[in-house]
């Protein structure tokens, strides 16, 4: 069978081991035992899956850049939006924010060991997602066609 990660966009089927632990992460929801508040899959994921904050760690990933920088690199996202998607990610350390003592003061942001250590699971996704795009799409059409 192809392996999914390879780029061939092939399914690969969910192993027992996996199986399992899905069903353990369920039923600790289903009993209570992971609120909404202390379930870290929803947590961590309502944060990291936001409109922008894949983008802008993807940018950041790729290196160290300044406010306009981003912004240049992401043109579609408000100035707003930028500041709060970084502050979101700073206050989950995923980046750090340096600024840097000239007239006037200048800013560079960076991902922080943690926003590093995220960026190999965020590309399998956004691998994932590249593949798979044109299939979702055609899905979308034909449930709205129903």
């Amino acid at each position: 069978m192809a392996d999914a990660s390879r780029g061939t966009g092939a399914s690969q089927p969910i192993s027992d081991d996996n199986r399992a632990l899905m069903r353990d992460i369920l039923s600790q929801v289903t009993c209570g035992e992971l609120s909404p508040e202390t379930c870290p899959v929803r947590d961590v994921l309502d944060r990291i899956s936001g409109k922008w904050s894949s983008l802008l760690i993807i940018a950041l990933g790729a290196r160290p850049h300044r406010f306009g920088e981003l912004k240049r690199a992401v043109p579609d996202i408000s100035q707003r939006m930028l500041t709060q998607t970084l502050r979101d990610l700073q206050h989950d350390g995923l980046v750090d924010r340096q600024v840097f003592p000239t007239n006037p003061p200048s800013v560079e942001y960076r991902l922080t060991d943690l926003g590093e250590g995220f960026t190999q699971p965020l590309l399998v996704l956004t691998r994932w997602a590249s593949e798979n795009h044109e299939k979702i799409r055609m899905a979308r059409l034909a449930f709205e066609q129903t």
